[in-house]
């Protein structure tokens, strides 16, 4: 799946708070404001496979975004949890 995205060696190292990776998976995406605009069908898609757009953020030129999915979330999908 290609979404456009960078992987800057400058960037943050975490844009979201670190108790985040206790409870939820986390993907972190970056790319250019208008490359985000145009993956509105991508954003989309991830919502329907159970995944939050949890943060958007700016950093030194790049549109950040944070998706996550809780870890009852994923255990449920995989039929793990009541």
């Amino acid at each position: 799946m290609s979404t456009g995205t960078t992987n800057s060696t400058n960037a943050s190292p975490r844009p979201y708070p670190e108790n985040w990776e206790a409870v939820a998976e986390l993907r972190v995406f970056r790319t250019t404001e208008e490359r985000w605009q145009r993956l509105i069908g991508w954003r989309a898609e991830m919502g329907r496979k159970g995944w939050k757009l949890l943060q958007v953020s700016a950093d030194r030129g790049e549109m950040v975004a944070v998706f996550g999915r809780t870890k009852d979330q994923l255990l449920q999908r995989e039929g793990k949890q009541p």
